[in-house]
């Protein structure tokens, strides 16, 4: 018996709708316009809100008044002879922003970095309050720019949803909070790399115009600090992917598509073009700060040999940015005290910024970076952004990890940048997923919410919160410096009048804040009575006599979880 052939059903319009969605899922469907701009602009302005707080209530940081003291030199004398380890870009922003404040600087000052800091901020007739405010305005909106950024990429991944997520993650950051609020070089760095990765993900679709924006990012993140070197091959590699894809997506369209050498070459002159706009950026920040790039290497210039001067001598950066290596080499090649969760030791733990991150960083965050992982790895539409997001900051969190100094998470300060875009990934997950990262987005902000205005200090719920912190770190997780002129007010409210012996960890000036004070140490133990008042990060490393004198004291108060007041 036979059959009459059954004729295939004809495939329609909706069919072919339907298997496409099942295998191409559509990012999930953009909220209504001005609803969502408003959110942006809600989470960009308490976000600026915390830092312009933050910058006017925070006195000058360890690190901060060397960068003011050679902007300054930067503007009045075009001179590169301070701080040769820290390329100039990040010190030009914050000259920038120095320029309306019109610092005095003395043509005749003789000394080194930290002493001209000091000298310009309270011996030059300066306004050290005026000058930090300016200081740290540029770096504010810098950070505030980044935003959009962050905003942007996690956009063009995932979706409206996903790009509100990260931007309310990168926006209650309190470590991107605490350091884009300072005149410091951490964030900006940061950022430019997230700006380069940004448009290398998106010179997937049009290289043309996106690879000289990830050039000249990628250029100025070099141009600002050093620690972001081990970036550049994994971003170079990122463009030539970038242009791979470009060409292999236009033979998808349609389009002819190159054989694959000549796609090769044009991978690997992509990468070039990219590698050569980034050593023009760099020159361009030394021509700036001096067109006749005058430069004389210190005395204290640590020699390279072997495969570090060979390396070094091979890079087409100016003079100066090379000896700046040497120094940094110099830096990694010292011994460093550090502290972790109450042992105090010298030299450096590997595991020491993993712990760190973990203590420092909300909770709520580290499961959406975890499930965002997860999830880009698990969805084929997502996974090729993993070499943009993943491979860099595990490139740079290893080579942060090697360094030999335990002084903070702001090593890693690139963790919340690229870990805010990578969690918005869960958005494109199932429905009760993107439920659940909205809660946990929700925990992140009442978590940062809590610990305003002191966002330097702040730890997550499971080590304590932001009082304990210093139980646990020291240095720049804790304590930097940063609460000179509370500590004045809360002498001049609580304790007029009474004895104050100081033991202070900072570059700021006591006695300019009202600070009447001895240092303890300098006199017999015997004769120490009244306050003692010591820095925690001091605390965290008392040895000898410091150590005698806090056992023999009760502690009565604290000043920005960061100085602990003592009754002796």
């Amino acid at each position: 018996m036979t059959h009459a052939p059954v004729s295939p059903e004809p495939v329609t319009p909706g069919a072919v709708g339907a298997l496409r969605a099942r295998r191409f899922p559509s990012p999930p469907p953009p909220l209504r316009r001005p609803l969502y701009v408003l959110a942006v602009l809600a989470l960009l302005a308490q976000m600026a809100w915390a830092m312009v707080t933050t910058a006017v209530q925070q006195t000058p940081t360890i690190d901060e008044p060397v960068y003011v003291g050679t902007a300054t030199v930067y503007l009045r004398e075009h001179s590169l002879r301070f701080n040769p380890e820290h390329p100039p870009l990040g010190k030009l922003l914050i000259a920038g922003g120095l320029a309306f404040a019109h610092p005095r600087l003395d043509p005749s000052f003789e000394g080194d970095q930290t002493e001209l800091g000091r000298s310009v901020l309270y011996a030059q007739g300066n306004d050290p309050g005026r000058l930090m405010r300016a200081a740290r305005l540029p770096v504010i909106a810098l950070t505030l720019l980044f935003g959009l950024v962050v905003l942007a990429f996690a956009r063009d991944l995932t979706g409206a949803p996903g790009g509100l997520l990260a931007l309310a993650l990168y926006a209650f950051s309190p470590d991107v909070i605490a350091h884009g609020s300072l005149a410091t070089l951490d964030v900006p760095a940061a950022g430019f790399l997230l700006t380069s990765a940004w448009a290398l993900w998106r010179a997937r679709k049009r290289p043309r115009l996106h690879l000289p924006l990830a050039g000249s990012a990628l250029g100025a993140a070099v141009a600002t600090r050093m620690s972001t070197l081990p970036a550049v091959p994994v971003l170079l590699l990122a463009a030539a992917l970038s242009v791979w894809h470009a060409d292999r997506r236009g033979a998808e369209r349609g389009t002819e598509r190159p054989a694959a050498g000549r796609s090769l070459r044009r991978a690997a002159v992509a990468a070039g073009g990219v590698g050569v706009l980034a050593v023009a950026v760099v020159w361009a920040a030394y021509l700036v700060v001096d067109p006749r790039l005058r430069w004389t290497a210190p005395d204290t210039l640590p020699a390279l040999r072997g495969l570090r001067a060979a390396a070094v001598d091979a890079l087409p950066l100016p003079r100066a940015y090379k000896d700046g290596m040497a120094v940094q080499f110099g830096f990694e090649d010292s011994t460093f005290e550090g502290f972790l969760f109450g042992r105090h030791y010298r030299g450096a733990l590997w595991y020491y910024l993993p712990a760190a991150v973990l203590v420092k960083t909300p909770l709520g965050m580290l499961a959406l970076w975890l499930a965002g992982a997860v999830a880009l790895l698990a969805l084929p539409r997502l996974r090729p952004a993993a070499p943009y997001l993943l491979v860099p900051a595990a490139v740079l969190t290893a080579a942060a990890m090697t360094g030999s100094r335990d002084f903070g998470v702001r090593y890693v300060i690139f963790l919340p940048m690229l870990g805010a875009v990578t969690a918005a990934c869960t958005t494109a997950l199932r429905r009760r997923w993107a439920a659940a990262a909205a809660a946990l987005a929700v925990f992140v902000a009442v978590s940062s919410l809590r610990t305003f205005p002191y966002y330097l200090p702040y730890s997550n719920e499971a080590f304590g919160g932001t009082s304990k912190t210093h139980l646990r770190l020291h240095d720049s997780n804790v304590d930097w410096g940063q609460d000179l002129g509370r500590l004045a007010d809360r002498l001049r409210e609580r304790h007029p009048g009474e004895r104050v012996w100081l033991v202070y960890k900072g570059s700021g000036d006591p006695a300019h804040y009202g600070i009447d004070a001895a240092d303890p140490r300098d006199v017999p133990k015997d004769r120490v009575h009244g306050l003692l008042v010591v820095s925690d990060s001091a605390v965290a490393k008392a040895e000898g006599r410091l150590a005698e004198l806090i056992a023999g004291s009760e502690p009565i108060d604290e000043v920005g979880h960061s100085i602990t007041i003592y009754r002796r």
